[in-house]
């Protein structure tokens, strides 16, 4: 059994022709990129739910009653796992293309974290917004309630 795992995680010697180590050593590189990327979204998402947990204890404290906050956590996990994930595929699928001697680039990979980047900035703009106008009229109602 424990063979079977040391064949499948052994390296094979490459001939270091060219630039081959240079480029392999590049996409590791980039492979941890990827992972420091996804991680950084997936701490985000988990810090946010804390804060979501927190306001529940302290209300007034956060003002983020009715927030959707577990949403964004939610979709803040899945886009870190997301990218940890195709980080790796990304990493394999290059690291046997240089084999072959030959590259493709990563068009879907940037793309989608791009989207997927822009979709989070804007879906927090959104929810940012949401609550500064809860919070505005939270204090008009209290405003209110002590003149009346």
């Amino acid at each position: 059994m424990f063979g079977r795992l040391a064949r499948l995680f052994a390296n094979e010697p490459l001939k270091n022709t060219g630039s081959l180590a240079r480029d392999l050593l590049a996409s590791e590189r980039t492979f941890l990129a990827w992972t420091r990327t996804g991680l950084g979204f997936i701490a985000l998402g988990v810090a946010l739910e804390k804060v979501e947990a927190f306001a529940a204890i302290a209300p007034t404290l956060l003002q983020l009653e009715n927030s959707n906050t577990k949403l964004a956590a939610g979709t803040l996990v899945a886009s870190g796992s997301l990218c940890v994930a195709h980080g790796t595929t990304r990493y394999f699928g290059v690291m046997s293309d240089l084999k072959g001697g030959v590259f493709r680039p990563n068009k879907v990979g940037v793309m989608g974290l791009t989207a997927a980047s822009i979709g989070i900035a804007f879906a927090g703009t959104l929810l940012v917004l949401e609550n500064e106008g809860g919070h505005r009229r939270q204090q008009e109602d209290t405003r209110r309630a002590k003149q009346g």
